[in-house]
């Protein structure tokens, strides 16, 4: 999981630039998407997997979703019949999957301290979360994510 390709795997392509074209609709998605502790943990529980299987796919399948909007892959993932069955297993949709894990991921970063950005952001709700859960999550987020990376 320490490849430098998770980054592109936790959201299906957002690390390839789409944070930056990001719609103001898009952005407030992230925004609207309310972490509790259950669901932070069942997006956590599923990244291995989803990992495991995106890692899987031909570049080519890479390539397209990283050219996609996010509801074209949110739209893609509910057709994947693999995909999917990951995702209900942890009691996820496609939705909370593609727009979950960043939302979850960078309420973490703020909440260690990384400055808010255009691509980095978090609702006050999440922020507050993060900070409140950042003892029981980060640890689990490194195990999952390769850990050290984030201490680099």
């Amino acid at each position: 999981m320490r490849n430098g390709f998770f980054p592109f795997v936790l959201t299906l392509g957002l690390a390839s630039g789409q944070m930056s074209k990001m719609t103001p609709q898009e952005r407030q998605e992230f925004l609207d998407y309310q972490l509790t502790l259950p669901r932070a943990n069942q997006l956590i529980a599923a990244l291995p997997q989803m990992t495991q299987y995106v890692i899987s796919l031909p570049p080519e399948v890479l390539a397209k979703s990283a050219k996609q909007t996010r509801a074209e892959q949110i739209a893609n993932l509910e057709k994947n019949p693999k995909g999917m069955a990951i995702l209900k297993q942890n009691g996820l949709t496609a939705k909370d999957y593609i727009v979950g894990v960043p939302t979850l991921r960078m309420a973490l970063w703020l909440a260690k301290g990384m400055a808010a950005s255009p691509l980095v952001f978090a609702s006050p709700a999440n922020l507050a979360f993060a900070k409140a859960n950042l003892a029981q999550l980060q640890p689990k987020w490194d195990a999952v994510d390769g850990g050290s990376r984030a201490a680099k």
